[in-house]
């Protein structure tokens, strides 16, 4: 009879941890798609494909010394002019920006032109609600193989709750 009590208690257990992770999925988005951070690219059409989320990841693919990546406040995005307004700087060519807060977000690349030239895009990062279901529209679905979309993001630790869960369950049902 208590095995039976363990059993289920278990069971709980891991369908409440299976829950939480799916709820604690992030996406990560490559900048520009396959055309990545460079010139030439309407950064603007691209962002607005999508739904960012607190915990969201952009990634900056780009040549080293060609461009860089600038978040600046909304002023100096609008502006261009970075000499006020950074409030990080991105350089290594392959630069991950995890979006922290529900914001919005503005980034440019500070080579003389570049921003003027369209190398600039504003995200806003929104909240994911207590259901694991964000207040925007659904994102659009990547062609397969395409860069351009999206991934799920699972953490170790999550992969090892649901191991420790699994062999929990395991160890009741032998008792």
């Amino acid at each position: 009879m208590a095995g039976t009590y363990v059993f289920n208690f278990f069971l709980i257990i891991l369908l409440i941890v299976f829950s939480l992770i799916s709820q604690a999925k992030s996406e990560v988005y490559t900048v520009g798609g396959e055309d990545n951070w460079d010139t030439g690219t309407d950064y603007v059409a691209w962002s607005q494909q999508y739904s960012f989320n607190v915990g969201d990841i952009l990634v900056f693919n780009y040549v080293m010394g060609q461009h860089n990546v600038y978040e600046m406040t909304q002023d100096t995005y609008r502006s261009c002019n970075s000499s006020t307004g950074v409030l990080r700087i991105y350089h290594s060519g392959n630069d991950r920006v995890t979006l922290t807060e529900a914001k919005q977000y503005w980034f440019i690349c500070q080579i003389p032109g570049h921003c003027l030239g369209g190398m600039k895009f504003g995200v806003e990062a929104k909240q994911v609600g207590g259901n694991g279901v964000p207040s925007p529209p659904p994102t659009p679905t990547p062609t397969p193989g395409s860069e351009q979309g999206q991934t799920n993001a699972v953490s170790t630790r999550e992969i090892g709750i649901v191991w420790i869960c699994i062999i929990a369950l395991g160890i009741s049902v032998l008792m």
